[in-house]
C-alpha cells in the first residue's frame, strides 16, 4: 500500500504555532465602548466606559485634546500604580477595565479624549471619545420664572385694585345722585333699591 504523507507531525505543529502567533498578533489588543460620543452639562459627571482585551497587564493612558491643546490626564495599570496629573487629580476616577470617570465638568472639558492601551511587548492601540459640555442656564431660567411670577402677581393686584376702585366709584356716584334728588324721588329710589 502506498502511504502519502504530505505533512509530517512536526511540520503541522510548526504551522499551527505560526498561525496561532499571527492570530495573537492580529488581535493582540481590542478596545470596545458602547458609546463614543457623549453630551453632558456643566457640573455633571461622565464615565468614558471601555472594555479591552490584551495579553498580560497593560498600561492605560488617557489624553485630552481640544483645538491646539493636548495634555495627559493620567496613566495607570490595572491592579497596580495610578498616576493622575495634578490638573485632574481631584476629578478623575481610574478603573481597572480602562474606563475613566470625570466629575464636576467645566465648559473647557469639551473635546476629544483618547485612551491608549499599551502591552508589555510595546504594541498599543488607541480609542477615542468626543465629549460635548453644554452650559447650564438654571440661574437664568430661575430668574425668568421668578420675574414672570412677580409680574403676574403685580398684574393680578392691579386688576383687583381697578375692580375695587370701580365698585367704590359706582357706590359714590349712586350716593351723590340720591342726595341731589328731591325728597320724594329719593324715597322711591330707596324703595326701588330695596326691591332690587
Amino acid at each position: 500500500m502506498w502511504h502519502f504523507r504530505l505533512w509530517e507531525i512536526q511540520d503541522v505543529a510548526v504551522f499551527l504555532s505560526i498561525m496561532l502567533y499571527m492570530c495573537h498578533l492580529a488581535g493582540a489588543i481590542s478596545i470596545y465602548s458602547p458609546q463614543r460620543s457623549l453630551i453632558r452639562s456643566v457640573q455633571d459627571d461622565v464615565i468614558f466606559s471601555v472594555n479591552f482585551t490584551c495579553s498580560g497587564i497593560p498600561n492605560i493612558q488617557w489624553t485630552f485634546m481640544s483645538g491646539l491643546v493636548s495634555r495627559t490626564i493620567g496613566a495607570w495599570q490595572p491592579g497596580g500604580y495610578t498616576n493622575i496629573t495634578e490638573d485632574y487629580s481631584s476629578r478623575v476616577q481610574a478603573y481597572d477595565n480602562g474606563s475613566m470617570g470625570l466629575s464636576d465638568l467645566r465648559l473647557q472639558d469639551g473635546g476629544f479624549y483618547v485612551v491608549t492601551v499599551t502591552e508589555s511587548t510595546g504594541s498599543s492601540k488607541d480609542f477615542g471619545f468626543v465629549l460635548k459640555v453644554n452650559e447650564v442656564l438654571y440661574e437664568d431660567l430661575q430668574y425668568l420664572t421668578v420675574s414672570f411670577l412677580a409680574l403676574a402677581c403685580l398684574a393680578g393686584l392691579l386688576m383687583l385694585t381697578m375692580w375695587l376702585l370701580d365698585k367704590a366709584y359706582k357706590k359714590i356716584m349712586a350716593c351723590k345722585r340720591r342726595r341731589e334728588m328731591p325728597g320724594d324721588a329719593r324715597k322711591t329710589d330707596l324703595q326701588l333699591g330695596n326691591v332690587l
